[in-house]
Formats: C-alpha cells, sequence, structure tokens
C-alpha cells in the first residue's frame, strides 16, 4: 500500500515531513510515494486505535526493522488503561510497545531505549540513566517515541542484537530488567531472596504474590522454592494502621516460610504501596530491597525501620549492558515459560490483548502469564 504525503504539520503542531523530503521551493508542489505500515496507536484510557502511518527511509546509524512478535508489559498496561504510568502521562497519541523482536537481516532483539551516548551515565556505562534518553513506548519525554506495536520501525543499529531464537527474542526485554535488578542488589550465591510479584529467579527464592495461580505456576516451574498468597482486604483507613498492616502481613509470611529474622535480599516488582512497605520489614537486618515496580507515584514509607535496621533501599530503572547477556539456562525457562501460559495475538486485535492482560485469564478461566502481539 501506497500513500501520496505532502509536507503538512498534526494537530499538536509537529512537522510531518522531514525537512531532506520537503519541497524544495515554493513554484512547485512536490509529491513523493511512501509505503505505509500498521501501527496501534493509545489516544488515551482505553482509546486504541489501528492506523496506517507512513514508513520513512532509516536515518544514518538507523536500520528499519520489521516488527515480528512485542509482549505486552506492564507498564503498556498501566498506559493502556490509565493514561499514564507513575509520573510518566501520555500528552500525545503514543504507539506502545517496548519487548520486542524482528527481522532486519537477521534475527534481532530490540533494546528499547536510545541513549545519547556522549553524558557521563552514558559513559560511566549507566546509560539506563542518560537524560537524553528515549525509550520506545514511554511517556517520560515529549515527543514521546513511538513502541514497536506497529510492523515496521526505524531503530538504531547499535541497540539492536543479534539473537538465534525469534520467538524468545521479545523476551529478552523482560530479562533485562532482571538481570540488571540482580546486578543492583549484588546478588551472591546462597543468599536467601524473598520477591513480591512472582517475578524473579536465584538458588533460594521465596514469592509472595495476591494470585494464587502465578504462585502455584511458579512452584510447579521451580522458578520458586516456596510461595505465600496475601489476601487483598479492605482498604486501610489511617496510615498507621497501613503500616501496621503491612508489618503484620510481612510477620506473618515469614513465619510461613520459616524465616523469622527475614531474606538477604527483597525484590520489591509490583509497584504496590502495601507490597513496598511490606518489603523493608522482610528483609533481614542489614539486608538489602531493591524497588522493580513502577505503581504508585508517592508512597509512604517505614523510614524509620530500614534506617534503625540498616536496610539499603535500592532503586532498579530498567537496565543497561544486559543483552548479550542470557545464558542457555535463561533461555531453557523463558522457553518453559512461552510454551506454559503464553497468548499471542494479532497486531490489530491489540486492544484484545490489553483486556486479555488485565483479566489476567482466557475464556476458558487458564491463567494467561504472558501476552504476545504478533506481525
Amino acid at each position: 500500500m501506497r500513500s501520496g504525503i505532502r509536507r503538512e504539520s498534526d494537530r499538536w503542531g509537529h512537522d510531518l515531513l522531514p525537512s531532506s523530503l520537503a519541497p524544495k521551493t515554493h513554484h512547485h508542489h512536490v509529491s513523493i510515494a511512501l509505503p505505509s505500515q500498521t501501527a496501534v496507536v493509545l489516544y488515551g484510557p482505553k482509546d486504541l486505535r489501528v492506523e496506517e502511518r507512513t514508513v520513512w527511509p532509516p536515518s544514518q546509524g538507523y536500520a528499519q526493522v520489521a516488527v515480528k512478535s512485542t509482549g505486552l508489559c506492564g507498564s503498556d498496561q498501566h498506559y493502556y488503561t490509565h493514561g499514564r504510568n507513575g509520573d510518566f502521562a501520555v500528552r500525545q497519541p503514543l504507539v506502545l510497545g517496548h519487548e520486542a523482536a524482528g527481522i532486519v537481516t537477521a534475527r534481532v532483539a530490540i533494546e528499547a531505549g536510545i541513549m545519547c551516548r556522549n553524558c557521563d551515565f552514558c559513559k560511566k556505562g549507566r546509560y539506563n540513566l542518560c537524560k537524553s534518553m528515549r525509550f520506545c513506548s514511554s511517556a517520560s519525554v515529549y515527543p514521546h517515541n513511538d513502541g514497536t506495536l506497529q510492523s515496521r520501525m526505524n531503530h538504531p543499529a547499535h541497540v539492536l542484537h543479534p539473537l538465534l531464537l525469534l520467538e524468545l527474542a521479545a523476551l529478552a526485554e523482560p530479562l533485562s530488567v532482571l538481570i540488571h535488578a540482580s546486578r543492583r542488589a549484588n546478588l551472591q550465591s546462597g543468599q536467601s531472596v524473598l520477591v513480591f510479584g512472582v517475578e524473579h529467579g536465584a538458588s533460594r527464592v521465596v514469592a509472595v504474590d495476591i494470585n494464587q495461580a502465578r504462585l502455584d505456576f511458579a512452584l510447579e516451574n521451580g522458578f520458586a522454592q516456596q510461595t505465600y498468597c496475601v489476601s487483598a482486604g479492605d482498604r486501610a483507613k489511617t496510615s498507621d494502621d497501613q503500616l501496621r498492616r503491612a508489618k503484620e502481613t510481612a510477620s506473618t509470611a515469614l513465619d510461613a516460610f520459616g524465616q523469622k529474622e527475614g531474606f538477604d535480599v527483597v525484590f520489591e516488582c509490583t509497584g504496590a504501596e502495601a507490597c513496598i512497605q511490606m518489603s523493608i520489614h522482610a528483609a533481614i537486618t542489614g539486608g538489602k530491597v531493591t524497588l522493580i515496580g513502577m505503581g504508585s507515584r508517592n508512597v509512604l514509607l517505614p523510614l524509620s525501620t530500614a534506617a534503625l535496621r540498616e536496610v539499603d533501599i535500592h532503586g532498579s530503572f530498567r537496565y543497561a549492558n544486559t543483552y548479550p547477556t542470557p545464558s542457555p539456562s535463561c533461555h531453557r525457562q523463558a522457553t518453559e515459560c512461552r510454551q506454559a501460559r503464553h497468548t499471542s495475538l494479532p497486531l490489530r486485535d491489540a486492544s484484545s490483548a490489553f483486556e486479555l492482560v488485565g483479566r489476567g485469564v482466557d475464556e476458558n478461566g487458564g491463567l494467561v502469564l504472558k501476552v504476545m502481539v504478533e506481525a
């Protein structure tokens, strides 16, 4: 499909046609035929539209990727449901998706962040903190950087990583998040690990969640050695009541795990305020809490408990220098996970895919662990 394109501005005042393709004089009208591609665009909460968009030639240093598979992330689900993810609010139409794989002339995993490569953070290897970072499907910068729920996209070649198995390439992004978090926590062999949100793996891991089906899956597939399901309960009426409940629930879970003194490392993957509060009480004296999930914008924390017990609280934001890392064992676990509880839907059914993520179960009531959108 081809379309005639002219230089014009969209309703947000952005120039739609690169100056290199614009008419050179005012004396002649120039029309350039360029191919189009399909994109799934978010306009507001639960307002997802399938559009045909022009495919521009890639700039120098970029490659054009035929996107084949995109996994739906929790942040994508927040944008779809609420029009925002934490502090990042959608201010213009945005293509979602960043857990992606596609084809250039080889199978590649698409690293979603585009860093400047010149600032101090980039030069120190901590490019996930780059102030000029443009991350696919994130509203953290304006204009937004479109994500991978489209059939073709131009992306810098230096953040495209060849992989052998295309069906696993889209899982490299969430795996990178976990590798980076493990590095931030300086995870050591033999340490005890507690995970809020069933999203990690280590030598001895126990998991806490509000979803028993997810806990059962983690237990059955060797991702956790023991689990504990927390009942949602009623919302606390006061801050003191909220902190008291968090401490009591954490204590009950530690008793169930036979780890009364707490865990060496706690990974908080939910972003839920109650779980963040519990994580501080669940860490051993002198232990660590690593915050991975993004959810509540502002959180009430028992900081005096953390300070008096010297519990270190680490933030873990996205990832850096992780894509070449995944080992054969990681690929094996990812394969087992994908085969067991994954669902694939075509690009034009992206709205149904997001609704399925929100439900967490298929039409037969079966657990859905991951939803992939295939182009």
